[in-house]
């Protein structure tokens, strides 16, 4: 865990910039990536003729908002390539979503865009207590999927050692952490329960381990994880955030010093946060839908590009580079269950209270005489003597703190599906239509 004398080390002067110099920075990178954007993507033309405005309208922050919204649609409306805002040949690498629900969105990069995307990533990791010379287990999955590769340069900017295991195997995972002592882990959060697990089943104390730093990300996870991680390993548990239509991971992350949330790395993205009803921009300290505008980006710029993830921004701590609070639910995650508004990390915090489950759950959603019914599938600890009262106890929790009665289902231990990436939380099993 942090040492209590911990000092932020090698900061970059933009990272304590004052709130006057990141806004006339800001400002001045808004105007070329309006002007990038309008030039070279037809998309964006189209979108900004039909609002009415053009790139020479925006001269202070606030008329951003005159700007009209990019989402996942108009990026898979233009598959492949129609966000793309140079030539083919400028083009030095691409990244893809997994497109599990429809035609993946792809991101292009220009040499100058990787070499932003690794010194933010190394800004990142050293922010959550990496240092040159340490080792780096990544668990992130390589390939189109931003996660593995972002981390890898990342850590190798800063000077670091890099293990490119990728997600699956969880047995040699554990392996090459036990025999190569890594001293940092990126992976999910959900992920790394699979880790501990096994580290339990072979009967190593995951505190024995050389993990002192885990950089979590890809998915909403709770403070009730961390410490669950935290605890088991004896480490700093830090959030790292991103997206692949943004740039991936490392848009923002938690310093290690503080953990009270991601600072944005401002320098290069400009986040609102809006009404997800009505589109409207709200004050900084309001829950809504985040958005981000890239700043720098050349291959692909994307202007108020509504993320989905709900949040809210508040002032710098650590760093001045306003932080956003940890994401603990998508606009698109949230279930509506006999009208009351469910996401999957409520659950989560409940599980994490109840000491004879496992913190491995999956919510099924059906559907029984016209009513809809939310069953949870959990699993027992090891050690869990009474698996009645430890479902009867979640039935509880969920009632009185969410309202809304949930069928709990104990299943033995290791028995709910693991992901090496993303966890899959939600299963609708509900009528269409």
């Amino acid at each position: 865990m942090l040492d209590p004398s911990y000092k932020p080390y090698g900061l970059e002067p933009i990272e304590t910039a004052s709130r006057d110099e990141i806004a006339a920075l800001q400002t001045e990178r808004l105007k070329w990536s309006l002007q990038h954007a309008y030039d070279n993507v037809a998309a964006y033309r189209r979108k900004f003729d039909a609002a009415g405005v053009k790139p020479s309208d925006f001269a202070r922050l606030e008329d951003l908002a005159k700007f009209p919204f990019t989402t996942k649609h108009d990026l898979r409306d233009n598959y492949p390539f129609g966000m793309f805002a140079v030539p083919q040949d400028r083009i030095a690498r691409i990244h893809a979503s997994s497109g599990t629900t429809g035609k993946p969105t792809v991101v292009g990069y220009t040499k100058k865009d990787i070499d932003i995307w690794a010194g933010l990533m190394a800004r990142s990791i050293r922010a959550s207590g990496g240092r040159p010379g340490m080792k780096v287990h990544v668990s992130y999955g390589y390939g189109l999927f931003t996660g593995g590769l972002g981390a890898h340069y990342g850590a190798e900017a800063l000077g670091c050692t890099v293990i490119p295991v990728s997600g699956g195997m969880t047995e040699r995972q554990v392996q090459l952490i036990v025999d190569f002592k890594p001293d940092i882990i990126m992976v999910t959060p959900s992920y790394m329960l699979a880790i501990l697990d096994e580290f339990r089943e072979k009967g190593i104390d995951p505190k024995s381990s050389s993990l002192r730093i885990g950089i979590f990300g890809a998915e909403p996870w709770t403070n009730s994880m961390r410490e669950e991680i935290e605890a088991s390993f004896g480490m700093d548990a830090v959030d790292i955030y991103g997206l692949s239509e943004v740039m991936g991971p490392g848009v923002a992350n938690e310093c290690v010093e503080t953990k009270d949330g991601l600072h944005i790395w401002e320098d290069h993205f400009y986040p609102e946060i809006i009404d997800p009803e009505t589109g409207a921009v709200l004050p900084d300290g309001e829950r809504g839908e985040l958005v981000f505008t890239s700043l720098s980006k050349e291959a692909m710029p994307v202007i108020r590009y509504r993320t989905r993830d709900l949040t809210r921004l508040l002032p710098g701590t650590a760093r001045t580079h306003r932080r956003m609070e940890k994401v603990t639910g998508r606009s698109d995650d949230m279930m509506i269950v006999r009208g009351v508004n469910v996401f999957p990390t409520q659950i989560e915090e409940m599980l994490l209270r109840c000491t004879g489950l496992a913190p491995h759950y999956q919510i099924e959603l059906l559907r029984e005489e016209r009513l809809d019914v939310m069953r949870i599938l959990v699993e027992a600890r090891p050690d869990c003597s009474d698996r009645n009262a430890e479902a009867a106890m979640l039935a509880h929790h969920i009632r009185s703190n969410i309202g809304i009665g949930a069928h709990i289902v104990v299943h033995e231990p290791g028995t709910i599906e693991r992901s090496a990436g993303k966890a899959r939380r939600i299963v609708d099993k509900r009528p269409k239509g």
